[in-house]
C-alpha cells in the first residue's frame, strides 16, 4: 500500500517528464517525417522527369520543337504538375508548359537536382543520348504547405498531452493501461496501413521504372529504325532514278512493263519503310478523302504475305461504300496490325475476315463506315480485353511483340474522330471494328504520271546537294536528261562555297536533309535563302517531313520518281520567280 501511495505521489512528475519526452520525440518524429516527405516527393517527381527526358530525346536530337511541345503539353492531363520545361544543351529554353495563373519556367536551365522554394519543388534532370547530355528537363510541382502539415503534428501532440492529463485525473492505473493498449492498437493499425501504402507505392514505382525502361527501348529502336530507313530510302531512290533513265533510253516496248513493275516494287518498299517508321515514332497524320474499298483490295497482297498459308483471307465490302477522310498510310498500318494480331491468335490456322459496311446516322452520331477485322482464333479473357489498347501491354512472349499494335489502332482511330470496339471471348475468336466518320469530300482520282518534258529545265542551273554518291549520280543524270545544268556538292559546306560565289548563277537548290557534318539540309536552306533572297529551295528526306518544315520550302519524301521531282522543281521555280543572282555571269 505504501509503495502504491509513493507511486501516486510521483505521478505528476512522471507525467510531466513523459509529456516532455513525448513532445521532444514528437518534434524529432515530425522533423524526420518532414525530411522523409520531401525526399519521397522529390523522388516521385524525379521519376516523372526522367520519363519525360526519355520521351523528348528524339525531339531534341532532331530539333523538333513541335513534338517536344506536345510531349510537355501532355502533362496538362495531370493536375500534379504546374510547369515543365525542356532545355537545349546550351541551357536555352526549347519547349515549355505552365498551368493558368502559375509563373512560367525559367528561360535558362537550372543545374540538375532537387530545388525547394517554399511550397514549390523543382526537379531538373539531364537528357542523355549515347552517354552525352543533349539537354535537360525541368518539372515544377506544389508540395503540401508546411503550415498544413504542422497542424497535424500539433494536433497529435495535443491529443497525447490530453490523454496523459486524463490519466492523471482519473488516477487509475487500469484505465491508463487500457488506454495505452488502445493507443498501441491504433498505432498498429496505422503502421499496418502505412506498410500497405508503402508496398503499393513500391509496386507503382516498379511499374513506372518498367515503363521507363520500355520507353528507352522504344527510343533506341526508333533511332535504329530511322537510320535503317534513311539508308534503305537512298537505295530505293538510286534504283528508282536508274530505272527512270533506263526507261528513257529503252527502245524495246517489251521492256516498259518490266520497268513499271520495278517502279511498283520500289513504291511498295517505300510504303513498307513508312509503316516501319510509324512503329518507331509518332507520325503526323495526313488525312485525305479515301475510298476504303480500293484501299482494302489494294492491300490484299500485303495481307497475304503478312499471314500464313494455313490462314484463309476473306474480304467483303458493301456496295456503294462511303468515303472517309483519314491518313491512308496509317489506315493501312492499322489494318496490318490487326491482321498480324489475328494471325498470332490462330497458331493452328483459321479464317481472317475483313468486312466494311455503311452505318447510317442513328441520332447519337453521324454517318459512319465500319471496318471489321475478325478471326477464328483463341479469343481473349475479360481482363485481357479490358487492357488491350494500353501501350506496351501484350500477352505475347518476351520478344514476340512490343504491345504497340492495338495502341496504334486506337490512337489512329481517335485522331480520325472515330472509335474502336472489340468483341472477343475465349475460344470464340476476336473481332475489332473501326468506326470512321463519313466525309462529303470527293475522292481524288489517281494521278496520271505525265511524261518528262526535256525542255522544262532548259537554261536552268540547279545545285544538287547529296552525300550519297550513287544517289547523287543517278539524280544528276536524270536532271540532265530534262535539261537542267547540274552543279553537285557532297555536303552543306561544299554547297555554301558555291552559294557564296557571286559570279556563279544558281537558279534553284535541291538538297538532302540528313547529311554528315555540322550542317544539315535545313540549316543549308536557311543560309542559302539569306545569302540569295528569293532562291527557290526544294528539300528531300527519308525521315518524317516534319523535320524539314520551312515556310516557302517544298519537301519531297524519298524515294521519289524523277517525274515527281521535276514537277516540284517546276512549281518552286514558278512560285519564287527568278532568284537573286539569276542574271549573273555563268561560268
Amino acid at each position: 500500500m505504501t509503495d502504491l501511495a509513493g507511486f501516486w505521489r510521483h505521478t505528476p512528475r512522471l507525467t510531466a517528464l513523459a509529456v516532455a519526452v513525448l513532445l521532444i520525440a514528437g518534434g524529432l518524429m515530425a522533423l524526420a517525417s518532414e525530411n522523409a516527405y520531401r525526399d519521397e516527393r522529390a523522388g516521385d517527381v524525379e521519376v516523372q522527369a526522367r520519363i519525360l527526358a526519355a520521351t523528348v530525346t528524339a525531339a531534341l536530337s532532331f530539333n523538333d520543337r513541335t513534338a517536344a511541345g506536345e510531349y510537355v503539353a501532355a502533362l496538362s492531363a495531370s493536375p500534379e504538375f504546374e510547369a515543365a520545361g525542356v532545355y537545349e544543351a546550351s541551357g536555352r529554353l526549347f519547349a515549355a508548359y505552365s498551368t493558368g495563373g502559375m509563373p512560367p519556367v525559367p528561360r535558362a536551365a537550372e543545374r540538375p537536382g532537387h530545388h525547394f522554394n517554399g511550397d514549390h519543388l523543382t526537379v531538373t534532370v539531364p537528357v542523355m543520348q549515347d552517354g552525352q547530355a543533349i539537354g535537360s528537363v525541368s518539372l515544377r510541382t506544389q508540395v503540401e504547405p508546411f503550415a498544413r502539415r504542422a497542424e497535424r503534428y500539433v494536433g497529435m501532440a495535443l491529443l497525447l498531452a490530453m490523454t496523459l492529463l486524463i490519466v492523471l485525473v482519473l488516477g487509475a492505473a487500469q484505465a491508463a493501461l487500457a488506454r495505452a493498449n488502445r493507443d498501441l492498437a491504433a498505432h498498429a493499425r496505422d503502421l499496418s496501413a502505412a506498410n500497405e501504402a508503402l508496398n503499393a507505392e513500391i509496386a507503382e514505382r516498379e511499374k513506372v521504372e518498367a515503363a521507363l525502361r520500355q520507353s528507352q527501348k522504344m527510343e533506341a529502336m526508333g533511332q535504329l529504325t530511322g537510320g535503317i530507313a534513311h539508308d534503305f530510302n537512298n537505295l530505293l531512290q538510286a534504283l528508282a532514278s536508274c530505272l527512270q533513265l533506263v526507261g528513257r533510253r529503252a527502245k524495246e516496248p517489251s521492256i516498259l512493263p518490266l520497268l513499271e513493275t520495278g517502279h511498283q516494287a520500289i513504291d511498295r518498299g517505300a510504303k513498307l519503310v513508312q509503316q516501319l517508321m510509324a512503329f518507331a515514332r509518332r507520325q503526323t497524320l495526313r488525312p485525305e478523302p479515301m475510298d476504303v474499298r480500293d484501299r482494302l483490295l489494294g492491300m490484299a497482297d500485303l495481307l497475304t504475305r503478312a499471314i500464313r498459308a494455313d490462314i484463309t483471307l476473306e474480304t467483303q465490302v458493301e456496295p456503294g461504300l462511303w468515303p472517309v477522310e483519314v491518313d491512308p498510310t496509317q489506315f493501312e498500318l492499322a489494318i496490318l496490325n490487326l491482321a498480324v494480331n489475328a494471325r498470332d491468335a490462330m497458331p493452328e490456322g483459321g479464317r481472317l475476315r475483313i468486312t466494311a459496311r455503311n452505318r447510317p446516322a442513328d441520332g447519337a452520331c453521324g454517318d459512319l463506315v465500319q471496318v471489321t477485322v475478325g478471326d477464328t482464333g483463341t479469343g481473349m479473357e475479360p481482363e485481357v480485353k479490358a487492357r488491350v489498347f494500353e501501350p506496351f501491354f501484350t500477352t505475347k512472349e518476351v520478344g514476340k511483340g512490343s504491345g504497340l499494335g492495338l495502341a496504334q489502332v486506337y490512337g489512329f482511330t481517335r485522331q480520325s474522330s472515330g472509335w474502336v470496339e472489340i468483341d472477343s471471348a475465349p475460344g470464340q475468336g476476336t473481332a475489332v471494328s473501326l468506326f470512321l466518320p463519313r466525309t462529303a469530300k470527293p475522292v481524288a482520282a489517281p494521278a496520271l504520271v505525265r511524261a518528262l518534258d526535256t525542255a522544262r529545265g532548259a537554261g536552268r542551273r540547279l545545285l544538287l546537294v547529296e552525300d550519297d554518291p550513287v544517289v547523287g549520280s543517278m539524280v544528276a543524270a536524270a536532271l540532265d536528261e530534262i535539261g537542267y545544268a547540274v552543279l553537285r556538292a557532297a555536303n552543306a559546306e561544299e554547297a555554301l562555297g558555291l552559294l557564296t560565289d557571286g559570279d556563279l548563277r544558281i537558279d534553284i537548290l535541291f538538297s538532302d536533309v540528313v547529311m554528315p557534318g555540322p550542317m544539315n539540309g535545313v540549316d543549308l536552306a536557311h543560309t542559302a535563302r539569306r545569302l540569295r533572297p528569293g532562291l527557290p529551295v526544294v528539300l528531300t528526306t527519308g525521315y518524317s517531313e516534319d523535320i524539314a518544315r520551312i515556310e516557302g520550302v517544298r519537301v519531297l519524301p524519298k524515294p521519289y520518281r524523277v517525274g515527281a521531282l521535276a514537277e516540284l522543281l517546276d512549281a518552286a521555280l514558278v512560285a519564287e520567280g527568278p532568284a537573286e543572282g539569276a542574271g549573273l555571269r555563268v561560268r
